[in-house]
């Protein structure tokens, strides 16, 4: 499915993909209009669309999904409150502090395992300014990420995510998800999206990680959230104009892109298992859930990245002892075929 010239195999990361032939051609032939001014007809399509699916009133179309989550977070929250969520969630580790510089919120965080946070932590973490003194912070929203990034690609089963937004809405706290790969975590589960997502008051949605379209997110929440969180996007810089050539790639990638990353999750286990079998590398399986696999290594991860890439293997080393690999569609059975190989090959 790679459809475009390359020799490399690229696991860096599932946002590496190019639009495919036919969602090029989907692009092209898709009636745009002004989004900022709202008569987008594609961008008005792929909002209500995932606002249906996941159960929700209404969505916005944004740029990516760190303006997305950042979006959810200030609407939810004023300056001075607080934010609980794990301490490798997305929101506090890779998106350059904009819960401080753009909301004005500080963060507690849980020391989930392996990613995964407990209702018990999150009761825990929660601080309300009220009876306090004024000494804390006020605890307003709780974000929980699905699937988890560093958490190797794993899931929350559904009853800890439930029980995690009965705890948040207990302590009068909203719920964000940010489920930049959430289509796969609701694979890898067999939970449909808006039952997994039911008691939550924000979903981010990445569509260019596993779902493969160019660039873009979906944030959807209700009428009242999504008229707030509008003014805020504005405010970010993201208003854009004929953004419906990148919501129909985004409608296309939904219509045939979803069902397909139980293949990448396939593939992750096959890789998984195979490097856990070498005496250079080893793999916690319990985290190979979806379509990462985390890869501790023998010998140093950037010379192991460094050795791969000079074989025409892409990775990154994210850590001195571990690598990532990220399956996505362009990665084929005969890409991981010749990977294995290679790394019996060469160490």
């Amino acid at each position: 499915m790679r459809e475009y010239p390359s020799d490399r195999i690229d696991f860096r990361s599932d946002t590496v993909t190019q639009p495919t032939q036919a969602m090029r051609e989907a692009m092209i032939a898709a009636p745009v209009g002004d989004d900022v001014l709202g008569d987008d007809p594609t961008v008005i399509a792929l909002q209500d669309r995932v606002a249906k699916m996941f159960g929700k009133e209404a969505a916005l179309f944004v740029p990516s999904g760190t303006m997305s989550n950042a979006i959810a977070l200030r609407t939810h929250t004023v300056p001075g409150d607080e934010i609980v969520c794990d301490k490798t969630a997305h929101i506090y580790r890779y998106e350059g502090g904009g819960y401080a510089a753009l909301c004005g919120a500080s963060i507690a965080l849980v020391d989930g395992e392996k990613s995964l946070m407990t209702p018990e932590q999150v009761q825990k973490a929660i601080r309300k300014a009220e009876g306090s003194g004024g000494h804390y912070p006020n605890g307003s929203l709780v974000c929980i990420e699905n699937t988890t990034n560093l958490g190797g690609g794993s899931c929350y089963d559904q009853e800890t995510f439930d029980q995690i937004a009965a705890v948040a809405q207990a302590n009068d706290c909203k719920t964000h998800i940010d489920g930049a790969r959430i289509f796969n975590a609701a694979i890898a589960t067999g939970v449909d999206v808006a039952t997994m997502c039911e008691h939550y008051d924000s979903i981010s949605i990445c569509l260019s990680k596993g779902l493969g379209a160019p660039v873009g997110s979906v944030l959807v929440g209700t009428s009242a959230f999504i008229t707030r969180a509008h003014r805020w996007r504005k405010l970010f810089g993201g208003g854009w104009r004929q953004a419906g050539m990148l919501a129909a790639a985004g409608m296309y990638a939904l219509d045939h892109h979803v069902l397909r990353l139980e293949e990448d999750h396939q593939r992750a286990t096959t890789i998984a298992q195979a490097l856990d079998s070498m005496d250079s590398f080893s793999v916690d399986m319990e985290t190979v859930q979806t379509n990462m696999v985390y890869v501790q290594c023998l010998q140093p991860a950037d010379e192991v990245a460094l050795e791969l890439q000079h074989n025409g293997v892409d990775v990154f080393d994210v850590s001195p002892t571990h690598i990532r690999i990220v399956v996505h569609l362009h990665i084929t059975d005969e890409d991981v075929e010749r990977f294995i190989d290679l790394c019996k090959r060469i160490f």
